[in-house]
């Protein structure tokens, strides 16, 4: 678990920018290909009109097919609360479904997003099914989610605190967790209070082209030329 937080001023910045700024940004300080650290689109946003979310991960695997080795299932693993509460605020439950397909029973319903919210957290990401969408949504909870389910069959915790792997983007414990409508990314925290500045940057960049593309007196020499600049290549 990292101690690197950020401050809430720098949370506050991250949580208002896209997650399409936020992956160009990254990709400024090339600290990872940039063909990673994202997660595939088989993970969707569920409550897309809301602003991005930002947090650290608190990890669990799930599985749903079958029942328990032990125990009832469901609500039985209540010993992953003290995990999440070892995690830095705000936190984002992460949670890998390793069933073959994943997904048949939804762990992440009404009952636990209101769980999760209680327990500092603001959103949830599984390669899993979530259900009880319309009484989510009338909390502030955020839902990033492989499909939706009716029920919850035989939804368990069966380990928690370790790395997991949701459509190919390995998270561990304590990783910076940033997402919207686009779907969910990693900012690594080495350089994560200077991705705001580059974001900008980006966003001042783009809104140069922009206005370029939309002028009246608009060329393709002009717009060769704009691209050309040091200050555009990122």
């Amino acid at each position: 678990m990292t101690d690197d937080r950020l401050s809430p001023a720098n949370l506050e910045q991250l949580r208002r920018i896209s997650t399409c700024v936020v992956a160009s940004a990254v990709e400024t300080f090339k600290v990872r290909l940039s063909n990673s650290g994202f997660a595939g689109s088989s993970i969707s946003c569920i409550f897309k009109n809301r602003l991005p979310i930002v947090g650290y991960a608190a990890t669990a695997r799930i599985r749903t097919t079958n029942p328990p080795m032990t125990g009832r299932g469901y609500y039985e693993r209540t010993d992953w609360w003290n995990h999440i509460l070892s995690t830095p605020a705000p936190r984002v439950v992460v949670i890998e479904d390793v069933d073959n397909p994943p997904g048949l029973g939804a762990f992440i319903g009404e009952v636990n997003a209101n769980i999760l919210l209680a327990l500092g957290c603001v959103a949830l990401v599984t390669n899993g099914s979530v259900r009880d969408v319309e009484h989510v949504g009338l909390t502030r909870f955020q839902m990033f989610a492989g499909s939706v389910s009716v029920s919850h069959a035989y939804a368990h915790v069966f380990d928690f605190g370790g790395t997991v792997e949701l459509a190919g983007l390995k998270i561990r414990p304590g990783d910076l967790i940033h997402g919207d409508r686009h779907g969910v990314q990693t900012i690594p925290l080495e350089i994560a209070n200077s991705v705001p500045s580059a974001a900008h940057e980006i966003l001042h960049r783009r809104q140069h082209l922009i206005g370029l593309c939309r002028a009246s007196d608009f060329s393709i020499e002009k717009l060769r030329g704009a691209i050309q600049e040091p200050d555009l290549k990122s």
